[in-house]
């Protein structure tokens, strides 16, 4: 019997990025990103200590696939 898993709550796994890493996984640069979360373009980041931030993976994950949804791809023979 099982009885921690089912005691404990399921928790969302989910990791942290630090800012090189949303740099890679978007092919922006610091400024872009800041500017971005600034408009509410850009998910945003979380304090983890006075002076260390870092964003929920998960969320410039979906970040990235909303950009990648949302380009249309031409038909070929559709346009002349």
């Amino acid at each position: 019997m099982n009885l921690v898993s089912e005691t404990r709550p399921q928790v969302k796994r989910d990791r942290l990025l630090r800012l090189s890493c949303v740099e890679a996984a978007t092919g922006l640069k610091k400024s872009t990103i800041y500017l971005l979360q600034k408009r509410g373009e850009f998910p945003h980041c979380v304090q983890i200590t006075p002076r260390c931030v870092a964003w929920p993976e998960s969320s410039v994950l979906q970040w990235v696939q909303d950009r990648i949804s949302a380009v249309t791809v031409p038909q070929a023979g559709g346009e002349q």
